[in-house]
């Protein structure tokens, strides 16, 4: 005579398939939460160590993207990302709370001709 075990294994055996089956069909349609943006003069770059933030305040101005740690921020203008390097913690939040955003970037971070004073062809890119 078969024993209890022997006899309940093909349910459990089953049972476990069923189960792997609902995991991984519910690990495959899971959205992966990843964000990358191609930025202008430099290509894709991830968005995972930045806070961004989007900025319905302004026109001009759609969304700011900063890594505190590497003092590098991503920023969005009517639909083009551009990057400013060594930009201090301070610089950033000050920009953040300016009346106009868009007259603060043009006068304190944007700079004019080929080297603002963040420009990163002549300042320090973070590698990713």
């Amino acid at each position: 005579m078969l024993s209890r075990a022997l006899i309940d294994a093909p349910a459990d055996t089953d049972r476990m398939i069923r189960m792997m089956v609902a995991a991984f069909a519910l690990l495959f349609a899971t959205p992966a939460i990843c964000e990358a943006v191609d930025v202008k003069y430099r290509g894709i770059v991830d968005l995972r160590p930045f806070a961004c933030t989007e900025t319905p305040r302004s026109s001009f101005i759609q969304r700011v993207c900063y890594d505190k740690l590497q003092s590098y921020m991503l920023i969005n203008l009517r639909g083009t990302y551009y990057h400013y390097c060594e930009l201090p913690p301070e610089v950033f939040s000050a920009f953040l709370a300016a009346p106009s955003m868009g007259i603060f970037y043009n006068q304190r971070i944007k700079g004019t001709g080929s080297d603002g004073p963040f420009d990163c062809r002549t300042h320090r890119m973070p590698t990713y």
